[in-house]
């Protein structure tokens, strides 16, 4: 995993939100607070205005995968 994060990496906030969240299922978790738990990650170190859906649906859909592994 990078040192430091940027909203390009989505697979690699898949993994850190499920070990942070790993109960909370991704499709139920608004935008708003995707964009948040994101900016609030220790490594993140990209710009928080440049944030856009398809980022947030990609980070969003990797923690999906590593939240149905989990409960498979």
């Amino acid at each position: 995993m990078p040192q430091t994060l940027k909203w390009t990496d989505a697979e690699d906030f898949g993994v850190l939100l499920h070990e942070k969240f790993p109960d909370l299922d991704p499709l139920k978790v608004r935008f708003t607070d995707l964009h948040a738990w994101v900016c609030a990650l220790p490594d993140f170190r990209d710009d928080p205005k440049a944030s856009t859906e398809p980022k947030l649906e990609a980070i969003q859909m990797a923690w999906l995968e590593e939240w149905r592994e989990a409960n498979e």
